[in-house]
């Protein structure tokens, strides 16, 4: 039983591993997203009115691991994902500049990315509208030392050294692509947000790899309702679907409690993958956020005994750089006081 787990968990690895070979790409995934809207919208950028830096970190199907390595020594890799965000309003540019960097590893590949938004904004009604527009760049790289799920006999310690596929052979293979993304966000500050965005509109192709950048279509709302009764409280509900070329879903759907902007929890739902536990605290110009995925699909602890859930953690540091305005100058003359 225990080389069948084994087993099994070889050949996830492998099919994570490949599941960006192809045409179904899936966008890396926040519990936190409501605190990460840069990533989803370039139309976001500038809108917060202060200068801010945010960074994430995300393990995934914790406990769920491959035992055997691969022929280069290396095991496989469960989803691991780090995000670096910045964003800043720039008056002369009548809204607001953007970069993210991600880091994502999953089975036997490897992808580095990069965003560079600008956002053009104006008021409309009682909050502001935003254009956004985006440059994406990705690195990708198949590590070496790859083997088919063929070759697996059911031994750990039978690892094939070679494999007759040419598809899956034992050098490193790498690409760069480039690609174009949109994003239309509307916010009523302290009430509501709404935002509409397309990544990867060019759908930019990997010959080295067989990769083709899937277009992702976002939708992101969310809300703030203070309790009338304990103005002190609010509840902020806020929503996320996103499709891989309207043939791959994700529904994300959150409530958070926040108490005097200083403290917040709540809990999330991912359609058919998780249920998340989320809290954090405001500390001065610094928010620290965590959240705790437990798995409800056939991974998780509750059906297969394989994985312990997913960790995720949030900082972001937010600031203003007010210019003072300058004094009007004075022309001391005597003729001007008669």
């Amino acid at each position: 039983m225990k080389i069948k787990i084994k087993k099994n968990i070889s050949i996830l690895l492998l099919i994570l591993g490949f599941s960006c070979v192809g045409y179904a790409q899936q966008e890396i995934q926040f519990t936190q997203y409501m605190f990460n809207r840069l990533a989803i919208n370039p139309g976001y950028a500038g809108s917060s009115g202060s200068i801010c830096g945010s960074a994430m970190y995300r393990t995934q199907w914790l406990g769920l691991r491959l035992d055997a390595p691969t022929p280069g020594g290396e095991a496989g890799s469960l989803p691991t994902d780090y995000l670096f965000s910045f964003d800043s309003p720039v008056k002369f540019l009548h809204g607001g500049i953007g970069l993210t960097l991600y880091a994502d590893k999953i089975g036997y590949n490897s992808t580095t990315s990069g965003n560079i938004d600008y956002a053009f904004r104006i008021y409309w009604g009682p909050g502001n509208l935003s254009a956004g527009f985006e440059g994406n760049f990705y690195s990708l790289k198949r590590a070496d030392g790859l083997f088919g799920s063929s070759d697996l006999t059911g031994n750990p310690n039978d690892i094939p050294s070679s494999t007759n596929d040419p598809a899956l052979n034992n050098k490193e293979v790498s690409d760069f692509l480039i690609d174009a993304s949109f994003g239309v966000y509307y916010q009523v500050p302290g009430t509501y947000y709404l935002g509409f965005a397309v990544k990867n509109l060019l759908a930019s192709h990997s010959d080295e790899l067989n990769f083709t950048n899937s277009r992702i279509v976002n939708l992101l709302a969310g809300y703030e309702f203070v309790i009338p009764s304990n103005p002190s409280f609010r509840l902020k509900p806020s929503a996320l679907v996103r499709t891989a070329n309207f043939s791959v879903f994700q529904v994300d759907a959150s409530c958070l409690l926040e108490y005097q902007n200083l403290f917040w929890g709540g809990v999330s739902y991912r359609f058919q993958d998780a249920v998340s536990i989320l809290g954090g605290v405001n500390w001065n110009k610094l928010k620290f956020g965590l959240a705790y995925d437990m798995t409800t699909s056939k991974l998780g602890n509750f059906k297969s005994g394989f994985s312990h859930g997913s960790l995720e953690a949030y900082v972001r540091y937010c600031f203003k750089i007010i210019i003072p305005p300058k004094l009007p100058s004075v022309y001391q003359n005597t003729r001007y006081l008669l």
